[in-house]
């Protein structure tokens, strides 16, 4: 019914197909543009509004404390679905919190994007260090948001970002402008690694079947710099226990004598990596991808200023692995992190204890070709080989994801590509995120699609910190963005 109001007086015959006349008049239907810019601009109050409502549910998928808010955030995601003008909208019931599933059908001749988002989000602490409280967004102006940011937990990560996709979606159906199919899948446990969606996906493999993914999750590198993310990296992560005497001990009288497990495990954290910043784990490097001169030499012409870097975080100077950048250290090298570690007395005052237990958290972010499942086994036996008998030591995996690269020749990344031109007025650059997204890879081994990350926020934005914020520049200039890549994504594929 939309594309039909578009191609109405045009001759149809059998020597010409659907995809060919779409070809020829959708992308120049300069109308089309000023009716959503059109729309956004008289909804833009409400859209805002709504996104201030599903900010405020604390969907932490971590903590079982908020099972009961991480439903409301799925139904509330629902609700918008339908309000927008899906055909259906459901949850899906997993092992875990549900999934969001809804779909707008127009025509087996047109192309289907498979939007994907998450509406959980981290947990907020350590709460005290919010300058407004994490579940309550405000706005207020900062240097790189002088129009003004969303603070609240999940504001850029992924709320706001996924809520973008929404209003995109109503601003076409309320103008008749929708190109193509369009289905929505959003989840509710992307912060803990996405542990039943591998399922849910296998499941309902047909139900969900597309020709793209579109995921904005990501980072540009600027507002006045537009990019599209073009690889991310994998993930490994695990959890160290080491074990020594069987109860706390007085350390007078044991200290010296006895293996200390804080002792021995901040040894064993400080023995991962060398000076120079390398892992010295045997086997982590045989599957690493080097990128060539030439690749980086293209990372190289994207806007970064160190100064800008270290002073926005406080710091007097980077640290990273020898011989790269600090652009390619976060996203073409991999990298060793401890994410926590604990043990012992920690109240006020002092307790003399050699503590009986420690703990770490652990992250390696991997790069192409690396399996974490490979790196779990490495890590774990590395640990196991180094540790004095003084201790037990126990390994326990937890979520991981393998690291993915999106050709910038598809038409996906040129349906991107095109659609940033339109609406920044410049040529996105093409970068890799330092991050990870642990489904985009489970979707090309189950489904064989490649995923197109388009992402507005900026890597600035306190992703899993206190006091995250989106800017408003950001979620509008989306919900403006997403329509150009429908219709620049349609007519590519009917040329294809």
């Amino acid at each position: 019914m939309h594309i039909d109001s578009l191609l109405t007086s045009v001759p149809y015959s059998e020597s010409s197909s659907r995809g060919e006349l779409l070809l020829v008049y959708l992308p120049e239907n300069k109308g089309m543009k000023d009716k959503i810019s059109n729309y956004i601009d008289t909804h833009k109050d409400r859209f805002l509004e709504e996104l201030f409502e599903l900010l405020r549910v604390p969907s932490v998928s971590a903590d079982p404390k908020f099972n009961n808010d991480v439903r409301q955030g799925a139904e509330s995601v629902k609700d918008s679905l339908i309000k927008a003008g899906v055909d259906k909208a459901e949850l899906f019931e997993t092992a875990g919190h549900p999934v969001v599933y809804g779909e707008k059908f127009i025509s087996e001749d047109l192309p289907t994007i498979l939007v994907y988002g998450h509406y959980d989000v981290q947990p907020a602490d350590p709460i005290e260090l919010w300058d407004t409280p994490p579940f309550e967004p405000t706005i207020k102006k900062t240097s790189i948001h002088p129009d003004g940011a969303i603070f609240a937990r999940g504001a850029c990560d992924d709320k706001g970002q996924m809520y973008m996709h929404v209003k995109a979606f109503e601003a076409m159906i309320s103008t008749d402008t929708l190109p193509c199919n369009v289905k929505f899948m959003i989840e509710g446990e992307e912060e803990v690694g996405s542990e039943h969606l591998a399922d849910f996906i296998s499941e309902y493999k047909e139900m969900i079947a597309a020709d793209v993914i579109l995921i904005s999750d990501t980072a540009m590198i600027a507002n006045d710099t537009p990019s599209v993310t073009t690889g991310l990296r994998g993930l490994c992560y695990l959890e160290v226990e080491l074990i020594g005497p069987n109860i706390d001990l007085h350390s007078g009288v044991y200290g010296g004598a006895v293996g200390n497990p804080i002792n021995v495990l901040s040894k064993l954290i400080a023995d991962l990596q060398d000076e120079n910043g390398v892992i010295k784990i045997p086997g982590f490097y045989d599957d690493v991808q080097i990128v060539s001169e030439e690749e980086r030499e293209q990372m190289a012409k994207a806007p970064f200023d160190l100064e800008e870097f270290k002073s926005g975080l406080e710091i007097n100077d980077v640290q990273g692995e020898q011989g790269y950048s600090t652009s390619e250290r976060t996203t073409i090298r991999p990298s060793c992190d401890v994410n926590g570690i604990w043990g012992g007395y920690i109240g006020d005052g002092a307790k003399t204890v050699l503590p009986s237990k420690a703990n770490a958290k652990i992250s390696f972010r991997l790069v192409p070709n690396q399996n974490p499942d490979k790196i779990q086994k490495l890590v774990a036996d590395h640990l196991q080989n180094i540790a004095p008998k003084s201790v037990k030591i126990k390994v326990t995996p937890h979520h991981g994801g393998m690291p993915v690269v999106t050709p910038p020749n598809s038409i996906g990344y040129k349906a991107a590509h095109l659609a940033m031109q339109d609406t920044f007025g410049k040529a996105p650059i093409p970068k890799r995120g330092g991050g990870s997204i642990p489904i985009v890879a489970l979707f090309e081994q189950v489904l064989g699609l490649k995923s197109i990350l388009l992402g507005f926020g900026l890597n600035s934005d306190a992703l899993h910190s206190p006091n995250e914020h989106y800017g408003l520049f950001n979620f509008y200039k989306g919900i403006e963005t997403i329509p150009r890549f429908y219709h620049h994504y349609t007519k590519l594929f009917a040329k294809n």
